[in-house]
């Protein structure tokens, strides 16, 4: 055995089986197999440090077993909980898990997608902030499944690909119309990174909900952010400089809500007091910083969880023929911040 890998031939000979004994003891289609045999099996696989050699599975299924996900953001704490979700499903299944992270940038978002298609993946689940379906078509041509995870999609727009969203624009409407019914009129927004859907879908809602409570829009009273702590902050000085000031702020994420709550207690003002504050996304430091954060929640390891189940069932030819658009739920989480 010095200087080689060990085999499934090594495995069978140390077992005294055949070879198509311990393949089907590795794959798990062993129900034949008495169990004193598989027993003995998986001691000489535990003695002999065996590990399946996946470049020779994927020759003979034509499968490589791997799932890849596109994300904007790794650093952002949204994000673990979703690739957690995925991660739970692929390995169920015995898959490995390929994370690409875009930084939020177009052109490592491009770079991406063409070393996705190169990478020969039998799946993939992307979030995208600068393409859209019309980029994922090579993956489609290669009949790669695909979960495309977004915002809510327009009536008018063709579905060729699975999808599975929460409504960017209902969340946020549900968080202002949350902060008018709490008696707010002059209400700011931090808006998010500029010609990003979740930032268009966002303003959408905002004002979706200005205008079912007749209340006027002041466009002065939305700034931009790039959905960073720094981006809440720089976008949270602006509107403490406006004259009125706005007396509560919808942060069109968590990150940038906790940035927007350094610049209010510079400013020596108090939350909710003086400024109400509410974000979106519920990462886990929403509920450990003072006062804690009125936010609301996509679940977004029930996302990734999702997104994983709707892949396989792709790769396992149990999906219906016709592309899916799966909504997945919302909930505003009240905390002391508003």
């Amino acid at each position: 055995m010095k200087g080689r890998r060990p085999t499934q031939v090594d495995v069978a000979k140390l077992a005294g089986v055949s070879q198509s004994a311990v393949s089907q003891v590795l794959t798990q289609k062993d129900s034949a197999i008495p169990e004193e045999t598989r027993q003995r099996i998986l001691g000489a696989i535990d003695k002999l440090r065996y590990v399946p050699n996946k470049f020779a599975q994927s020759l003979r299924t034509q499968k490589t077993f791997m799932i890849a996900s596109i994300i904007p953001d790794i650093t952002n704490p949204f994000y673990p909980a979703f690739q957690r979700g995925i991660q739970s499903v692929t390995n169920q299944k015995n898959y490995d898990l390929i994370i690409y992270d875009t930084d939020e940038k177009e052109e490592i978002e491009k770079r991406s997608l063409q070393s996705l298609t190169r990478a020969g993946v039998d799946g993939a689940i992307v979030s995208l902030f600068h393409h859209g379906v019309e980029h994922l078509r090579p993956l489609i041509e290669q009949n790669i499944p695909v979960v495309y995870w977004r915002g809510r999609p327009s009536p008018e727009e063709e579905l060729i690909i699975d999808m599975i969203y929460v409504d960017n624009v209902s969340m946020a409407k549900t968080a202002v119309s949350y902060l008018i019914e709490k008696g707010h009129t002059r209400i700011g927004m931090i808006a998010g990174l500029e010609d990003t859907p979740p930032r268009q879908n966002r303003i959408h809602g905002f004002c979706e909900a200005l205008a079912e409570y007749r209340l006027p829009l002041d466009e002065i009273l939305i700034q931009d952010g790039d959905f960073t702590e720094i981006g809440g902050y720089q976008g949270m000085k602006k509107l403490l400089s406006i004259k009125p000031r706005p007396t509560a702020v919808f942060a069109a994420n968590d990150l940038m809500a906790l940035g927007a709550m350094v610049a209010i207690r510079e400013a020596k003002l108090s939350i909710p007091e003086d400024i109400a504050l509410v974000g979106l996304d519920d990462i886990p430091a929403a509920k450990l910083v003072h006062p804690p954060l009125t936010t609301i929640t996509q679940m977004q390891e029930d996302i990734g969880r999702t997104a994983a189940e709707m892949i396989f069932e792709r790769i396992e030819g149990t999906a219906p023929d016709k592309p899916r658009l799966v909504e997945m739920p919302f909930e505003l989480i009240v905390r002391k911040s508003a």
